[in-house]
């Protein structure tokens, strides 16, 4: 399914990719890519000869009907890895524990170190759990990836995609082995994926938010929110304002008239 899948995608969006060289004929290895779109995962296995396994919510895989079981299977094809991620920090822990497994079958282990989406196409800074924890406990080594403009073809909440050109450009390895082993040390952690992020900031052109992403989609919703109930308040403001106006000119009857002809 990954061929046909693929071919269908090369055939229909022509991506153009740069740096093709730098990913092994054979051996473990670690994509790290930003994350624009929800069409990332498949763009860029389209354009590798190996499988790449991504980490993908157990839901896609367990939801019941026809459509359900065609999402699996789309999805297995596609070499996404189901992980139950609703339980918290040992949500993190099982995908830490699924890449792992990946790397030591000698596989293409594919993880967005943002952790989510961007939502607004910059670059934001890397959660150091995954990507640093799978790194340090293999010693794989570590490609960064740009992944441009995927999300001018399938912006969030937009099922049916534009038939435009995205690209890819894939970095030089990092070798992080010399850490080997020092997957608890948090300080390791951080710097390990915040040079991952450098290069993939690099590859990418993006600017550069030293927030996490999950942050900044927590403060634009709020600013949402709060824009929302601005324009409710202002809106409520000006009916009051005109009410007193109709109030005013409604008891006209009632109004003395003083030329009105004496009674008789």
């Amino acid at each position: 399914m990954k061929f046909s899948i693929g071919g269908s995608l090369k055939l229909a969006f022509r991506p153009w990719v740069e740096g093709l060289e730098n990913i092994p004929a054979d051996g473990p290895a670690i994509l790290a890519s930003n994350h624009l779109s929800f069409s990332d995962s498949f763009f860029l296995p389209a354009v590798l000869d190996r499988k790449v396994t991504f980490i993908a919510k157990a839901e896609y895989f367990t939801s019941p009907g026809v459509k359900g079981r065609l999402t699996a299977a789309f999805f297995k094809g596609v070499g996404q890895l189901p992980v139950d991620r609703s339980g918290g920090r040992g949500a993190g822990q099982a995908a830490v524990r699924a890449g792992i497994e990946v790397v030591e079958r000698g596989d293409l282990f594919g993880i967005y170190p943002e952790g989510t989406r961007s939502p607004d196409g910059r670059l934001y800074r890397g959660k150091p759990g995954g990507l640093g924890r799978v790194a340090l406990a293999t010693g794989a080594p570590v490609i960064p990836i740009a992944m441009i403009d995927t999300e001018k073809i399938q912006p969030p909440g937009k099922v049916v995609p534009r038939l435009m050109r995205p690209g890819i450009r894939i970095g030089k390895p990092l070798d992080f082995s010399r850490y080997q082993g020092m997957e608890e040390d948090r300080y390791i952690l951080r710097s390990l994926t915040d040079e991952v992020m450098y290069e993939i900031m690099k590859l990418s052109g993006q600017e550069y938010v030293d927030i996490y992403a999950t942050v900044a989609k927590r403060e634009i919703a709020e600013a949402e929110k709060a824009a929302k109930a601005a324009v409710k308040a202002a809106e409520g403001n000006k009916a009051r304002e005109k009410a007193p106006a109709v109030e005013q000119a409604a008891p006209a009857d009632d109004v003395e008239h003083t030329d009105r002809p004496p009674a008789a």
